[in-house]
């Protein structure tokens, strides 16, 4: 009588071609995250590295009002990565622009500043948002396909058990074992694309914090000037 082993490669050897299929599958969903989550630490890595920097030699352009040399800075490719030098450079320009051109007096600079950096962070988001849907698709799917891998493998077991005529457990322990491998398989690859996707959530988050707390000083410092402005034409109007 030919023993059946339990190891994991005797296991998927003597699985039938639809267990085999669902292994097939899983495979790809694993190695799909997997290079989903490596882009999505680089990508990470490098906009946390860039933003630190921009953040660092942005403020002492702005205070001392050199706008253009900002917008140089932000718009320089050594920091495209970067989510803040994206709505600052968006703020920064819409800014610049409207100051350099005959706008109406009642026109808001700031409320359209404020807009365009809206516009920005809202494509800045979604833009890091990439990959994260597939990594949810994978981590909800996967169980479901390793447990259609199993029910197939358990009705392969006992339609191998009608056919030999032969009963009991032992007849059909070494086909549920091995269909219960894709289940399995299917949880292995479900779990961490679960861990990666909230991580990866968090860390929007937080980038999205951030960009909120840049965007706000960006406003404020916006504020500041159009208050200076308008003061300096009232006070040239009294002369």
């Amino acid at each position: 009588m030919e023993q059946t082993s339990f190891s994991l490669i005797g296991m998927l050897s003597s699985m039938n071609w639809v267990a085999k299929g669902v292994v097939l599958v899983l495979a790809l969903m694993s190695i799909w995250s997997l290079t989903i989550a490596i882009e999505r630490i680089w990508r990470f890595q490098r906009a946390k590295r860039e933003s630190l920097t921009i953040a660092r030699l942005v403020t002492p352009l702005l205070a001392q009002h050199k706008l253009r040399d900002a917008i140089a800075l932000t718009a320089d490719k050594n920091y495209r990565h970067s989510h803040l030098a994206r709505v600052l450079r968006a703020g920064l320009t819409e800014f610049e622009y409207e100051t350099t051109q005959s706008l109406p007096e009642d026109f808001d600079v700031v409320a359209s500043g404020q807009r365009a950096i809206e516009r920005e962070t809202l494509m800045t988001t979604a833009e890091m948002k990439k990959g994260l849907g597939h990594l949810a698709i994978i981590s909800t799917t996967a169980p479901f396909v390793g447990l259609f891998g199993t029910v197939a493998g358990i009705i392969h077991a006992f339609q191998g058990m009608a056919l030999t005529g032969s009963g009991g457990l032992g007849a059909v322990s070494a086909g549920i074992a091995e269909a219960l491998v894709t289940t399995a398989f299917g949880l292995f690859v479900a779990i961490p694309a679960v861990w990666m996707y909230n991580y990866f959530l968090n860390k929007v988050d937080r980038f999205n914090v951030e960009m909120s707390n840049s965007s706000s000083q960006l406003i404020d410092y916006f504020i500041k000037n159009e208050a200076k402005v308008r003061a300096g034409s009232t006070a040239a109007v009294r002369r």
